[in-house]
């Protein structure tokens, strides 16, 4: 039988075979404010990440630990790769998309939809045909902690983002608080946390999947998938194994691609954000509210 760490919770037998009985849960760095958008840059060994409240992008590598690689970041939140590895990020006071240039200038990719400024953009990822997918809620908005308050000039949505054409499509619009996103391992389904309304009493929060049409630019109708049973989820990552690696109140849950829950990674703070990363792609790394850490695991973050 193989025996569990005492940081994870078995709740289905396929949660085992995910996980390493030695390796335990690291506490990287602390002494931040609110952690987003973990990162992996294989190419520079390095991990970048977000301190909201602090507006700057840091970076961590095991051999020279936490330093600031970019301030002020316009409070920037989730961020992605695109085909030529440059860095593409959200930014909440701005409204924004930017991507990094390798000569170091910084190029706004987006900043409206329909002649109105976007609300706050969260989260992106950048799907095989250099397509952008991005989240545009309102929570960037509402207070000074993370970005300043601004009045919102549209309602919610999810877009996609032809970075060559510039041509721009909501392809989600009847969301409450569409937030995480992530395509499965195939980029048939595409997995999105609704996280709710910020003024609704009772906030819808599940995530729910879509399946992509045969065009790669529009979405079926959403379907359910998983209520997360502590807190909400943010952020998440898929596996190899089309896994589910979500975060919440409680740490991360992994979810299978049946919608089970397959086991929990107790964390001690509550978790917004997290990636794989390292050599393999099997470590995970953590953005836990103040605190980042990681996890080496038994199997690889998707490709």
């Amino acid at each position: 039988m193989i025996p569990l760490a005492p940081h994870c919770d078995c709740l289905d037998p396929r949660f085992k075979q995910l996980v390493l009985f030695n390796a335990e849960l690291e506490l990287l760095a602390e002494g931040f404010r609110w952690l987003e958008g973990p990162l992996w840059f294989g190419d520079h060994h390095c991990l970048l990440f977000n301190d909201i409240p602090n507006n700057r992008t840091l970076r961590w590598s095991e051999r020279d630990g936490v330093s600031v690689f970019r301030e002020p970041s316009d409070f920037a939140n989730g961020q992605a790769r695109d085909a030529a590895g440059r860095l593409i990020q959200c930014h909440h006071s701005s409204r924004c998309l930017t991507r990094l240039e390798h000569d170091g200038q910084v190029t706004t990719l987006v900043d409206a939809a329909e002649g109105k400024r976007l609300n706050a953009p969260n989260d992106v990822v950048v799907k095989r045909d250099g397509s952008i997918w991005f989240s545009d809620p309102l929570y960037g908005l509402l207070n000074d902690y993370e970005g300043g308050r601004q009045a919102s000039e549209q309602p919610a949505a999810l877009y996609r983002l032809d970075p060559e054409t510039g041509e721009l499509d909501a392809v989600i619009r009847d969301l409450d608080g569409p937030n995480g996103l992530a395509f499965s391992p195939d980029e048939q389904w595409l997995y999105v946390a609704e996280t709710g309304a910020p003024d609704a009493d009772e906030p819808r929060q599940h995530i729910i999947r879509y399946p992509v049409a045969a065009d790669g630019r529009s979405l079926g109708p959403g379907q359910f998938f998983h209520k997360v049973n502590a807190g909400w989820a943010d952020g998440f990552q898929i596996d190899e194994q089309g896994n589910l690696w979500c975060s919440a109140g409680d740490g991360v849950h992994v979810i299978a691609a049946d919608g089970a829950l397959l086991g929990k990674i107790r964390v001690p703070q509550r978790v917004s954000n997290l990636c794989f990363g390292d050599r393999y792609g099997s470590r995970l790394f953590i953005c836990a509210s103040n605190q980042l850490y990681s996890l080496f695991t038994n199997t690889r973050g998707a490709r």
